[in-house]
């Protein structure tokens, strides 16, 4: 009623306020539910402490019970009085809360025995929750004059419903009473908000709805009674002033107006002189974008037509070239004097950089292309910076010290491509060696989850201002460099964009005149982690200067071997050292030795370096190891001279294998001399080789005759190589023939066009014999002979 009362005081029309939205309404809303909360808090609590006082009083009440009958008892007990023993326990079950009473004596022999069932209550499972569904206490029964002597026990079971129920009652009343207060507490406050806020609200509100806005300086509000400096007085107080502003703004509004329209004349006077001239504008705008076009497409044709020269001129100039490097590597297996092979190796070297160029301006070109594949196979990372040392070690300046510093638990085998990272390592250490002229050249190799390779130098430094470009193609740190030192800047760049695309990153720390340092972080997970090889024991003596890198070389791996390794600056600090072992990179002194020491000798030098027979003799027993000093090579060295073992390395072993191989190959070239170089390779592999001039005689030979493999060209008159292989893998008669493409085309698509026509590897020309040998060590099993 006291709803409808005010929803009636509200007035009519549409500026009735809902009463569920009212300020009176979610005050006292607010209001009592605050108080609800905190008066039901407070009721639990009371109740909490209710139920707390009611569980105590439980085992009160029934310890004083007991100690009431503790005297009757223990004289029934003592008497083993029966009769007596049931009027006792009988009268305890008239207890509301005892279910059961048992008497028995000092012999356990049960002299009275009572109970009766419990209360059933639909309370009962609170009760039993609060209070457990029943309670035993006992009494140890003794006479007064004889407290010491057991005389019996009585047993009692209470039933907890009896104090339960009463807890529950009174607590049903407590919630009651908190509810109902909250509900007066309500109605009292509602009533209360209503008259003191609401009302007059809605009174300010209906003079509000009533005002004419088209006159706001007319319309002025009168003070709610007794309002009249309260919140509700300030509102109406600033609506007055309210009215008075918007007179003023309404004014201003219509001066605005009319100045607005003057401008809007000018303005369309303005958007058709603009109109004509966008109009000028998107013909002019067209025409710009016919041109565009017209470029896009003419910068596509020669994408497509350098693309096309690409594979052309690698077609043409690999097919001399594996001819040329064929012959002077079989040549350079003859004997020969020593100008004649010099000759030789520099024109196989000067080859070998030709084809590095070839193979990075093809590589730059498929990163244009996004044709880039990368494998994912297991390989020996550290084996593959020492052998890219090693080769590299021959155009390092006498004066520079190479070293390769691996850390002794780099992961045998790591998942990777190894020709790109051979290609990174390469490239890098090209690059240092070139800019060095004194001083070293370090290659630090260590695994950190990924692959940290670092080349450090102490060469002619890059400048800072340059090193923002040095990763550009054909770009160099200035145009002095190419005059003085050479090549064409693709070096770096080729390297960084591998990197990238491996998921890695290139960083370069350099100063110009201190040398610098390049820093290829590779994710390149462990396959195989680091094996220990075999302890080795003696005393091994270096002299060497503290800060070569033999010195530390020798200092990360010896002592992880098991020897006892001390280092000397000069001969004259030996004293009366035994080494069972000198390793030295020093000549100085080191031919007053002997015979003072006469312990073998392990000299490391400069490739080419080496001492001639007559100083070697006098210093024997010695062995020469040329830089950089490979781990298996100072090891095996190693093992020779303190074990005096002569057994063979792995390596040695796997050449072993090689030298006895016996495979029968299919050769299938038309150029003649590409012919004379792959059977001499072969040759010189232990192969017997059949020649066929095209695909044609190449399947005339296999109806005749068997082969292990297949070496197919696949540019050849009559009958090309791809035809070939589809012809042989069609017929089914020869599944599990290896055939091996041999193209000097080293584009990507031609990969995928070999696999196509069935050939089962690929071989880009010019091979090397190792890369020879590697494809039939995959395809043709050892045969031992």
């Amino acid at each position: 009623m006291l709803a409808q009362r005010m929803e009636r005081g509200t007035g009519s029309g549409h500026m009735d306020i809902k009463f569920t939205n009212r300020l009176s309404y979610k005050q006292a809303r607010l209001t009592v539910l605050v108080g609800f909360i905190l008066g039901t808090l407070l009721s639990l609590i009371q109740i909490g402490i209710d139920y707390a006082s009611e569980d105590a009083s439980i085992n009160r009440e029934m310890q004083a019970l007991l100690e009431i009958s503790h005297n009757t008892a223990s004289r029934i007990a003592y008497n083993i009085d029966s009769e007596l023993a049931k009027e006792l326990t009988g009268g305890l079950l008239r207890s509301p809360a005892i279910t059961r009473a048992r008497l028995i004596d000092n012999n356990d022999t049960v002299l009275a025995d009572v109970q009766r069932p419990r209360q059933e209550s639909g309370y009962r499972v609170i009760s039993d929750f609060l209070f457990g569904d029943s309670r035993q206490f006992k009494d140890r029964l003794a006479l007064s004059h004889m407290p010491d002597e057991y005389l019996g026990t009585l047993f009692i079971e209470v039933d907890t419903f009896a104090f339960g129920s009463r807890f529950l009652n009174r607590a049903e009343v407590t919630l009651l009473n908190g509810f109902v207060r909250s509900l007066v507490l309500t109605g009292i406050l509602l009533a209360l908000f209503y008259m003191m806020l609401t009302k007059p609200l809605v009174r300010v509100i209906s003079a509000l709805s009533t005002s004419n806005t088209r006159s706001p300086s007319q319309n002025k509000l009168t003070f709610p009674p007794g309002h009249e400096h309260d919140e509700i007085g300030v509102l109406v107080k600033v609506a007055n002033q309210q009215f008075v502003s918007m007179a003023t703004e309404i004014q201003q509004r219509r001066n605005a107006e009319n100045r607005l329209t003057d401008y809007l004349n000018e303005l369309e006077n303005i958007v058709s002189a603009r109109t004509n001239e966008l109009k000028a504008s998107n013909t002019r705008l067209s025409q710009s974008n016919e041109e565009l076009e017209e470029a896009r497409s003419r910068a596509l044709d020669m994408a497509q037509a350098r693309a096309a020269f690409l594979a052309n001129m690698s077609h043409e100039i690999r097919t001399p070239l594996n001819g040329l490097l064929g012959m002077i590597a079989l040549s350079l297996d003859s004997p020969l004097n020593a100008e004649q092979r010099q000759q030789l190796s520099i024109a196989h070297d000067s080859g070998k950089v030709l084809v590095e160029l070839l193979n990075d301006i093809l590589d730059l070109s498929k990163f244009d292309a996004g044709q880039l594949e990368l494998e994912r196979i297991p390989f020996d990372l550290g084996a593959l910076v020492e052998d890219t040392a090693n080769l590299l070690s021959q155009n390092a300046a006498s004066s520079v010290e190479l070293t390769c510093l691996i850390d002794p638990q780099f992961p045998a085998l790591v998942l990777g491509d190894p020709t790109r990272v051979r290609q990174i390592v390469s490239n890098l250490l090209s690059n240092a060696l070139k800019f060095t002229r004194f001083g070293r050249v370090d290659v630090r190799l260590k695994h950190t989850g990924s692959v940290h390779l670092e080349v450090r130098d102490t060469g002619i430094g890059i400048p800072q201002e340059a090193q923002v470009r040095i990763f550009q193609p054909f770009t160099q740190a200035g145009a002095g460099i190419t005059r003085q030192y050479g090549g064409t800047g693709l070096g770096l760049a080729l390297t960084n964009n591998l990197c990238e695309a491996m998921e890695g990153r290139l960083s370069i720390s350099s100063e110009a005149g201190f040398g610098s340092q390049f820093i290829a972080e590779l994710p390149l997970p462990c396959h195989t982690p680091a094996i220990a090889p075999q302890q080795l024991q003696g005393k091994v003596v270096a002299i060497s200067n503290a800060s070569s890198g033999l010195a530390e070389l020798l200092q990360t791996l010896l002592p992880g071997w098991g020897l006892d390794y001390i280092r000397h600056d000069s001969v004259e600090t030996l004293a009366d050292a035994k080494p069972d072992l000198l390793i030295t990179d020093n000549l100085h002194g080191l031919f007053g030795l002997r015979p003072a020491i006469q312990a073998p000798i392990l000299l490391v030098t400069a490739y080419g370096n080496f001492l001639p027979g007559e100083q070697a003799a006098n210093l024997a027993p010695l062995q020469q190891q040329a830089r950089p000093l490979a781990r298996n090579a100072l090891y095996q060295a190693l093992r020779r001279t303190l074990l005096g073992s002569d057994a063979l390395s792995p390596s040695a072993q796997a050449d072993n294998l090689t030298n006895e191989r016996r495979a029968h190959i299919l050769l299938v070239e038309d150029n003649p001399v590409n012919q004379l170089v792959a059977k001499g390779m072969l040759a010189k592999l232990g192969c017997e080789v059949s020649v066929a001039a095209h695909g044609g005689e190449a399947l005339e030979l296999l109806e005749t005759s068997s082969f292990d493999m297949v070496l197919m060209d696949c540019n050849m008159p009559v009958m090309d190589g791809y035809e070939a292989s589809r012809r042989i893998r069609q017929s089914g008669r020869w599944p599990n023939l290896p055939i091996v493409a041999l193209t000097a085309n080293a584009m990507p698509e031609e990969r995928e066009r070999c696999r196509a026509a069935g050939m089962s590897d690929y071989l880009a020309k010019p091979f090397r014999r190792e890369e020879l040998l590697a494809l039939i060590e995959h395809w043709v099993p050892l045969t031992p002979t």
